[in-house]
């Protein structure tokens, strides 16, 4: 059943100060901005929150750039926990420096939810099946969380515990995702019922350089980074001693999109293209 009007309450903070003073207060808080998901839950009566906290109005989250967050470091590119897929899809930055990360978010819903939804969010909903969640991972990308006293970074290899759960405390927020340069020919592919507009079945972010990177989401409670399956392919190990590693590293089960069976086989074909077609 629908959740009534009546029974939310809504903070709309004017700056990231002020919210990050919010939610030291009060924990409980959920923070939403584009709602793409929020939305959902509460139209179907599957989210339990009625306390939220809106950030949507906060440009100290937007923004994509190269930053250099210590000056020992080469330049990262920067992108705002609000950024939406549309301006990932129009920045010449993330272009050039990530164009897995638009190839994805081409692919993540219509023009309305490519409009609305965030970067920021997918990280922060933490589904197995986030579409920007492998590319991340593939990227080494760090999350950037801060809470009123604080800011600390954590890669993205060990942001997850769980089944939608993450080292980020109630009191802090994501505010950037942060991606150092990326060695290597990059490669993303999603199978789904349609090729957008559709939940993921499975997808894949490869890189094909020096080192390989490799992750797949939808194949496990959270998203997988293929370790022995790209230290395989980087030295030199054939493509069918890599996919019998893929196929003891990922644990895919069957729902109402797909098989067990069926994302096995199919992960083990996308490792497959990845390499064909980065050669």
């Amino acid at each position: 059943m629908p959740a009534g009007a009546s029974a939310l309450s809504l903070a709309r903070p004017r700056t990231l100060k002020a919210a990050l003073a919010l939610l030291a207060e009060d924990p409980e808080l959920m923070p939403i901005a584009g709602c793409t998901d929020v939305f959902v839950g509460l139209h179907f009566g599957t989210s339990g929150q009625r306390r939220f906290i809106d950030l949507w109005g906060l440009d100290e989250l937007r923004g994509i750039a190269l930053v250099r967050p210590e000056p020992s470091e080469a330049p990262v590119l920067r992108i705002g926990a609000l950024a939406t897929y549309t301006d990932i899809i129009a920045s010449a930055l993330v272009r050039r420096r990530l164009p897995m990360l638009v190839a994805a978010a081409r692919e993540i819903g219509g023009a309305q939810i490519q409009n609305r939804g965030t970067l920021g969010g997918n990280v922060a909903n933490a589904s197995p099946a986030g579409d920007t969640l492998p590319v991340l991972a593939a990227a080494n990308a760090r999350i950037v969380l801060r809470s009123a006293g604080a800011e600390r970074r954590v890669a993205m290899g060990e942001y997850y515990t769980g089944y939608r759960t993450s080292v980020r405390q109630a009191h802090e927020l994501i505010t950037a995702v942060e991606i150092p340069p990326v060695a290597g020919r990059q490669w993303w592919r999603k199978v789904g019922t349609r090729k957008a507009q559709a939940i993921s079945k499975i997808m894949m972010a490869g890189v094909r350089g020096p080192v390989v990177r490799i992750a797949i989401g939808s194949v496990a409670p959270t998203v997988v980074v293929a370790d022995k399956t790209a230290r395989c392919l980087s030295a030199g190990g054939t493509l069918a001693e890599a996919q019998a590693l893929l196929g003891d590293e990922i644990t895919p089960i069957d729902d109402v999109r797909s098989t067990r069976e069926y994302r096995h086989q199919v992960a083990q074909n996308l490792l497959a293209q990845f390499w064909r077609e980065t050669e």
